[in-house]
C-alpha cells in the first residue's frame, strides 16, 4: 500500500496532522519529513522493530549504523547521552535547534542497536517548527537519517518533497510535504573528548558558537 502524502504548512502545522504522523509512528511506521537541512527518515526511537526496517530501506547494518536522535530541545541530551560539561552545554545553547548533529558517549539509556550496546550518539535539534511539534507530541526522539543516498552526490530529488514521495512511497508509511529541502547535510561535531571537533562541514558554521 503506497504511503500517505500529507501537505503541512511549515510555519503553522496544524495540530489534528501533526496528530496523524505520530499515530503512524506510535504504530511502527516509517516516516519522511522536513529538517532545516536534507529531508530526514525517521522512526519512534523505541520501537525496534522500526529501527531495523529503516535500516533495511537504507541498506544500512543496523550493528554499524549510524543513526541520530531527533530532539525538540536540550532536554532530552542528558537522557542519552553523558559526559556533557557545563562550557560544551553553553555552546549547544547557543547553536540549537539548528543545523548540527552533536555527537557525544551514549548514556546507558540510549536504545540498543542490533542488540549491542550503543558507544555513541548524534543528537539533532532541527530548527523547524514541523518536525520539533512532532517530537515534542510523541514525548520522545525520533530515530533518523538522511533521505540523501550519496553525501558526495548532487540529488535532485531529496529536495522536492512530490520527488521524495515518487522515490519512497512503496518502503514507507508516510511522507510530509513541508515546502522544499535543503540539499546540504548538517554538520557533525564530535564532542566525546570535551572538544568540538569537525567531522563533517555541512550547513552550521560551529565557529560562531565557540
Amino acid at each position: 500500500m503506497p504511503a500517505t502524502l500529507l501537505r503541512i504548512h511549515p510555519d503553522n502545522p496544524p495540530q489534528n496532522r501533526i496528530q496523524q504522523v505520530v499515530e503512524v509512528l506510535r504504530k511502527g511506521g516509517i516516516i519522511i519529513y522536513p529538517t532545516d537541512t536534507v529531508y530526514g527518515i525517521g522512526c519512534d526511537i523505541h520501537n525496534a522493530k522500526a529501527v531495523e526496517r529503516l535500516c533495511r530501506i537504507k541498506g544500512l547494518n543496523p550493528d554499524k549504523a549510524n543513526l541520530s536522535f531527533i530532539c525538540s530541545d536540550l532536554s532530552h541530551i542528558s537522557d542519552y547521552a553523558h559526559g556533557i560539561t557545563t562550557p560544551t552545554y553553553k555552546v549547544l545553547k547557543k547553536a540549537l535547534p539548528g543545523p548540527f548533529t552533536f555527537i557525544f558517549e551514549a548514556s546507558a539509556k540510549a536504545p540498543r542497536q542490533g542488540g549491542n550496546k550503543r558507544k555513541t550518539v548524534g543528537i539533532r535539534v532541527p530548527d523547524n517548527t514541523i518536525i520539533i511539534q512532532l517530537v515534542k507530541e510523541l514525548g520522545n526522539p525520533i530515530i533518523s537519517t538522511s533521505v540523501r543516498e550519496d553525501e558526495n552526490t548532487l540529488e535532485e530529488y531529496v529536495t522536492d518533497p512530490d520527488l521524495i514521495y515518487e522515490k519512497y512511497r512503496l518502503l514507507v508509511d508516510l511522507v510530509i510535504d513541508g515546502g522544499f529541502g535543503g540539499n546540504t547535510p548538517s554538520t557533525i561535531i564530535d564532542c566525546t573528548n570535551d572538544d568540538f571537533e569537525l567531522v563533517r562541514q555541512g550547513a552550521g558554521d560551529i565557529e560562531q558558537y565557540l
